[in-house]
């Protein structure tokens, strides 16, 4: 579903935007798509095309996944308070051909 990779991908793209404001942003447009994964699967419940075991698991690993991007969200939140933001690349040059 186009909605699982979009979960991952929002994620990548706010880190790689280094704005803390903008993590931020894309963890919420995550946490969308995290909301409409979940959907999708009740709609398949409903409509009996994945069994109920199925979906249990599923539901524990959706709970878990996006817990922490809540709390990834928190602490982010809280850089954002005390000013304590990174956007140094700590990885010396020579490792890349330029």
């Amino acid at each position: 579903m186009d909605a699982s990779q979009s979960i991952s991908s929002n994620i990548a793209e706010g880190y790689c935007r280094k704005s803390i404001t903008e993590y931020l942003h894309f963890l919420d447009i995550a946490l969308g798509s995290s909301g409409e994964l979940m959907t999708r699967l009740i709609g398949l419940k409903v409509t009996e095309k994945i069994n109920q075991g199925f979906f249990e698991e599923f539901d524990i690993l959706h709970y878990e996944m996006e817990n922490k991007l809540l709390a990834l969200k928190k602490s982010l939140q809280e850089k954002q308070t005390t000013g304590n933001w990174d956007t140094i690349i700590h990885e010396p040059s020579g490792d890349y051909k330029i």
